[in-house]
């Protein structure tokens, strides 16, 4: 199926390692010029090549997005490099899940600024030139547990609870300028945050993916491509009739739809 990426910029936060690198990918291969922004410069520099390696345009920032100016200084840089913004995939963050006595106000702004204020902010400088091309996608990525908050899951539930009202509030809004503005929440997914949790637990890594396995109706961990596959999918020309609408990509995991 065409989704009609060909010549689309998409920007993704997050975008060395995961499901922010697995989307970039998989746009690329769709034909779209991806901008991949993430702190860690070696680490995005890999990500960049393995891209380029399969014949994808690519631009990589190295950036933090809880900077408000260098929010404001990527977005621009990504304009001036290709010329246009199409797709904005807000993926940028970590698992932040402690008892609620124990999340320190320094915790829950962390959190906050690099889950919620990060994609206010990168939302805020793309629309203008989402616009300008009459129209775009914003993708948010949350988590099952912004709709199913557990025990001991703050602040990141919280976070991502405020990240899946936002996507409601902004596709409302920008739905006359043609800006569609989704999210996808995620369940458990394979990723180097994970492959460092299995270190922690001094777990082979097959052992730690088939002990998160257990808890999932699907009976194993997602692979970041299956959530980049859907982020494609709310990125194109097929998802035309799509927004405010939140996804579950979790295998079954979420009691709530």
């Amino acid at each position: 199926m065409d989704f009609g990426l060909k010549g689309k910029v998409a920007l993704i936060t997050g975008g060395s390692e995961g499901i922010g690198k697995a989307a970039a990918e998989v746009l690329a291969e769709e034909g779209a010029h991806v901008v991949i922004v993430a702190r860690r410069k070696d680490v995005l520099e890999l990500a960049a090549s393995a891209i380029r390696s399969k014949g994808g345009s690519v631009l990589p920032i190295a950036a933090d997005v809880t900077d408000a100016q260098a929010v404001e200084d990527f977005v621009a840089q990504a304009v001036a490099h290709f010329g246009r913004l199409d797709i904005i995939v807000n993926n940028a963050g970590t698992s932040s899940a402690k008892p609620f006595q124990s999340a320190t106000d320094e915790i829950w702004q962390e959190d906050l600024d690099l889950k919620l204020f990060a994609a206010i902010r990168v939302s805020r400088a793309a629309i203008p030139h989402l616009r300008k091309q009459g129209g775009g996608r914003i993708i948010n990525i949350t988590t099952v547990s912004g709709k199913q908050p557990a025990a001991k899951s703050v602040p990141t539930s919280v976070s991502r609870a405020a990240g899946i009202a936002l996507t409601k509030a902004l596709s409302k809004e920008f739905a006359a300028d043609n800006i569609l503005v989704n999210t996808v929440s995620v369940g458990v997914f394979k990723s180097g945050q994970q492959e460092r949790a299995a270190e922690r637990q001094n777990l082979a890594l097959d052992q730690h993916y088939d002990k998160l396995g257990d808890g999932v109706p699907l009976g194993r961990v997602g692979e970041a491509r299956e959530a980049a596959n859907v982020i494609a999918f709310l990125a194109s020309e097929a998802a035309s009739y799509v927004t405010g609408a939140s996804v579950n990509v979790d295998g079954g995991t979420s009691g709530v739809v």
